[in-house]
């Protein structure tokens, strides 16, 4: 198996090496951090929803829509990634995404705990230090392959993650900048700033390639190939255009808009312990139509949310409970932290 230790990298090819190295088939480690600062949102959500990207354009930050569930974060060079591609008939891959999770972030939690920070697996797919997050993560499906990518976050931009989000007001956003500061960890954090400057990314990338190593097998160091920049390369040509950021847009929160008696356009929310959803959609003479679903949670194939906005298309009201219930019965999708109940309130509107 490969091993891509990196380091610094263009900002785009931080995550672009993860989406080639799945198209390619190849499975990998890939250890690397951007050189510059930008915003990566998730598959699923809708950028005019998440993001002030008005201020993103004024400060020269970038967005990157990733082919991978979760949510909208501000990404700089304190926080080193770590990207695992696996087949998905790799013997080490279990069926469940949790279970995955739980295998697979050890690694991460054994190099916490290496250097002092007494990190521990939460599910669904968490590493907290006390009662703190201290690693962002999630899995994904690209091609044949298994993608696991997370990271070690050295020190975090509280300050600018908050501005960059796309809030109702300031209020709100003094509100969100606490709980981030009362939720989010870091390395320096939790060593002090003189412990955490002994663990530079060339000390935290070897403990993660030896951590990970236990687990995958051995890893062979490999540097970027023609044929790896040439896929990489391509794929950038795709994922850095507006078509693909700016896919899927909807209604700002909480609007609904009475169009007459028998027709509405609809927008709603709901947080679930697996991630926020949202619902769009319309209603005429009692049936869902053009419906919309997003949100910052993973969703396994990742096709499964157009599958069941599909089979809600032309819904009776009455029925999204039975109708929502038979599509998870059929075991086409999974999503972890997500039930069925929880998308029949987002659509209903039930507390």
């Amino acid at each position: 198996m490969r091993l891509y230790n990196l380091g610094k990298v263009p900002w785009h090819e931080s995550q672009l090496i993860y989406h080639a190295l799945a198209e390619l088939g190849r499975e990998a480690l890939s250890l690397v951090s951007p050189a510059t600062p930008y915003v990566c949102v998730g598959f699923h959500q809708d950028v005019s929803q998440e993001l002030d990207v008005d201020y993103c354009r004024a400060r020269g930050i970038p967005i990157f829509r990733r082919d991978l569930g979760g949510g909208a974060v501000y990404l700089d060079g304190d926080q080193l990634f770590f990207q695992v591609i696996l087949k998905k008939d790799h013997p080490l891959v279990p069926k469940r995404k949790e279970a995955f999770y739980e295998r697979f972030l050890q690694p991460v939690v054994d190099v916490y705990r290496h250097i002092g920070v007494e990190a521990v697996y939460k599910p669904v797919n968490d590493v907290i230090a006390g009662s703190r997050k201290i690693s962002g993560t999630g899995v994904g499906e690209i091609g044949d392959c298994i993608v696991f990518v997370g990271n070690l976050i050295v020190d975090f931009d509280y300050d600018t993650m908050t501005r960059v989000l796309r809030v109702p007001d300031e209020k709100f956003r003094d509100k969100m900048h606490q709980s981030l500061k009362e939720n989010l960890s870091t390395i320096r954090r939790e060593l002090g700033p003189e412990m955490a400057a002994q663990w530079d990314e060339a000390r935290l990338n070897t403990l993660m390639a030896g951590a990970f190593q236990a687990l995958l097998g051995p890893l062979e160091s490999c540097e970027k190939d023609p044929v790896l920049q040439a896929k990489i390369d391509e794929m950038g040509q795709a994922m850095m255009t507006d078509e693909w950021l700016y896919q899927k847009k909807r209604l700002r929160p909480g609007r609904e808009i009475k169009i007459h008696s028998r027709a509405r356009v609809v927008h709603r929310m709901r947080k679930a312990p697996g991630g926020l959803l949202r619902a769009d959609f319309e209603t005429k003479e009692g049936r869902l139509w053009n419906v919309s679903l997003s949100g910052d949670f993973f969703c396994y194939p990742e096709e499964g949310v157009g599958l069941l906005e599909a089979r809600l298309e032309g819904c009776p009201e009455g029925d999204v409970d039975e109708r929502v219930r038979q599509f998870y019965a059929e075991g086409q999708v999974e999503t972890p932290g997500i039930e069925p109940w929880d998308w029949v309130n987002v659509l209903t509107g039930d507390p």
